[in-house]
């Protein structure tokens, strides 16, 4: 009788921890870039498509709806517009101060976070100190430091921490979970970064990383695994040290739960129907759940878990659904959310610092400065920048060997809509040109390099900027686009100091990774350096950024090898600099380079609404058609 009782108690008490299941929602922000506002700093004003403070609204909700939850951010936090810049340049950068970023996300209750790349921007002491001020665990596993030769490598950060949790599961029973969280982060950060990071950290392929620590996690007693993966998904196999691996890390056994970041990109969207191994109905990759909310808080990452426990006790999750929640609507440009004024009150010394550093004014313009229409034609705006780094660079070797060659200046459009929407476009009246306009026409703190260069190196770099094209076909349709959406603008460089010409109809040498193609074609034709074809044999100086010094954009024969001056100034405060000098100025392009035009064939492309404005003073594009999310499309003239 008693052995017959307690066969059945424990029969049923396997069926009970058996039938035990548990809900759980992982929540993501990722790329907020500094924009805990919902604020254009740029332009002054408002904005109802992206902020951290509208975000909120969207957390709260989702937290609601589901007990059971945790927060993780990304990265890509610190750096990217002038707020963050003021708190890690500023003159009286506040020392053992919490950073404003975390003033906010203590408050959220985040529950853990990963390092992005532009973390790195302002140096590891900065990092450092700007981190300890978080109130939940930082995490990469993948970053490491640089030890004496014979010893082990260490890790420069935590590589992953086990999270103990309480939650309830679906009969109200408490259940205590451990989520193990693993930290990635572009290896690429020692060529972004090397100034920074150079002597002090190295980096792992994030694959490697990850397939080693997650089974330690496990054996630790984690029953679910989250990578927090500062890293976007590529449609085809990618290589070891590579920057975006999404595929290759959701291959990895153990791996519950991958979060994405770093490509601005939204997942699961429609932008990935056709990648190898997509469902988007459930919003997975090769059957793990993902997602990546694009950039700047404009979304909210949702992963809802359903968990199951086994007669073992050993939690597995039995269904999945990923997906994104907007806090604008982009079809017809509606708030879908309001922003929470707890951000404002939170950081209002450290927005008004920031508004007030922006309002300086640093000179006077006679005509409007846009980037509307960059990516077709020689711009104003690329211009100036270019333009700036050659005073700049003048200056430097004066007085040098280096004087003695010629010397040309490489710049790209920044801002020029695509993944950041069709509202990011420098955009600066005539008039007084403030030092909200000098971040406008350049966003990044790079500093400035100088390359010694040979002409066919020179073509080279032409012909890898040439590649943001599409190949149009001069027997095909009478209507063509122009623009490749895959290519990033801030990879079209241009470069001052020669002219030259681009023959779209030729295959592209480059795609937008650098790899060369099988064809021999070459899209820049008529290329001249004072007026006579240029020297391939020749040696010329060429001014350009960090990050394309660097070996940013996997650019052909641009490498650190080649830099023979390694300026620690930023190109922001050569272009400001330039800019006071001149005083009040007229900006217009000097039509160095064109596309040559392709009789019979009109060339599209997208850009923002707001270039309808411009049209007026401009002989080469005109309006094909609105849309209704704040683009149109525009006609390249003969």
């Amino acid at each position: 009788m008693l052995k017959t009782f307690l066969c059945a108690f424990l029969l049923t008490g396997c069926l009970g921890a058996q039938a035990s299941e548990l809900k759980l929602r992982i929540l993501q922000t990722s790329d907020l870039h500094m924009n805990l506002l919902n604020y254009d700093y740029y332009q002054d004003r408002s904005t109802d498509e992206y902020g951290l403070a509208k975000t909120i609204g969207l957390i709260n909700a989702a937290r609601d709806e589901a007990p059971n939850n945790l927060l993780f951010d990304n990265g890509d936090l610190l750096q990217g517009n002038p707020l963050g810049d003021v708190i890690a340049r500023g003159p009286n950068r506040p020392k053992g101060l919490i950073h404003p970023a975390y003033k906010v996300l203590n408050l959220l209750r985040v529950d853990a976070a990963n390092l992005g790349n532009h973390e790195f921007n302002y140096g590891l002491p900065f990092l450092r100190e700007a981190i300890a001020g978080a109130n939940f665990p930082y995490v990469n596993a993948n970053v490491m430091r640089l030890t004496a030769k014979g010893q082990a490598p260490r890790h420069a950060f935590t590589p992953y921490v086990l999270l103990e949790r309480n939650f309830k599961d679906e009969a109200g029973r408490p259940q205590r979970l451990k989520i193990g969280v693993i930290g990635l982060t572009p290896p690429q950060i020692m060529q972004w970064d090397r100034p920074n990071l150079e002597g002090q950290v190295s980096t792992r392929d994030m694959v490697e990383a990850a397939r080693e620590l997650i089974p330690q996690l496990r054996a630790k007693g984690a029953d679910l695994v989250v990578a927090i993966a500062h890293t976007g998904f590529e449609k085809t196999s990618q290589p070891d040290m590579a920057e975006n691996k999404a595929a290759e890390l959701a291959r990895l056994p153990g791996l519950d739960a991958l979060l994405l970041g770093h490509a601005h990109s939204e997942f699961p969207s429609a932008l990935f129907a056709d990648h190898t191994g997509v469902n988007l109905s459930k919003g997975s990759i090769h059957g793990v759940p993902a997602v990546m909310p694009g950039r700047w808080g404009d979304h909210l990452g949702l992963i809802d878990l359903t968990l199951s426990r086994n007669a073992a006790g050993k939690w597995r999750v039995v269904d999945s659904h990923s997906k994104l929640r907007a806090i604008y609507r982009r079809s017809n440009q509606e708030a879908l959310v309001a922003a929470d004024p707890m951000v404002a009150h939170v950081i209002a010394a450290e927005h008004a610092d920031t508004l007030k550093a922006m309002r300086a004014q640093v000179a006077s313009s006679s005509a409007a400065i846009h980037s509307y229409f960059a990516q077709v034609q020689d711009d104003s705006s690329v211009q100036l920048v270019a333009q700036a780094q050659l005073a700049y660079m003048r200056r430097a070797v004066q007085g040098t060997e280096l004087e003695k060659l010629p010397l040309l200046s490489a710049a790209a459009p920044f801002k020029s809509g695509g993944r950041q929407g069709f509202n990011n476009y420098t955009d600066i009246p005539a008039g007084p040109i403030l030092a909200k306009h000098v971040a406008d026409l350049y966003v990044y703190p790079n500093t400035i390099k100088a390359l010694k260069l040979s002409g066919a190196e020179v073509r080279e770099w032409l012909e890898m900027s040439a590649g943001q094209f599409r190949r149009i076909d001069p027997a095909g349709p009478p209507t063509q686009e122009l623009l490749d959406g895959d290519f990033r603008a801030y990879n079209f460089d241009s470069i001052e100091g020669i002219t030259y010409e681009i023959d779209v109809t030729q295959a592209a040498r480059y795609d937008a990774e650098g790899r060369r193609g099988k064809s021999n074609e070459r899209r820049i034709v008529n290329m001249q350096y004072q007026g006579r074809p240029l020297d391939e044999q020749a040696q010329f100086l060429v001014v350009t950024n960090n990050y394309r010094a660097h070996g940013g954009g996997n650019f052909p024969g641009l490498n650190a090898g080649k830099i023979v001056v390694d300026a620690p100034d930023e190109t922001r405060q050569a272009l400001s600099q330039y800019l006071s000098q001149a005083g009040h100025f007229n900006p217009s392009a000097d039509v160095n380079w064109r596309i040559r035009p392709v009789p019979g064939i009109q060339l599209h492309f997208v850009s923002g609404a707001g270039g309808l404005a411009y049209l007026p003073g401009s002989t080469k594009v005109k309006l094909v058609r609105m849309h209704t999310d704040g683009s149109a499309m525009f006609e390249l003239t003969p």
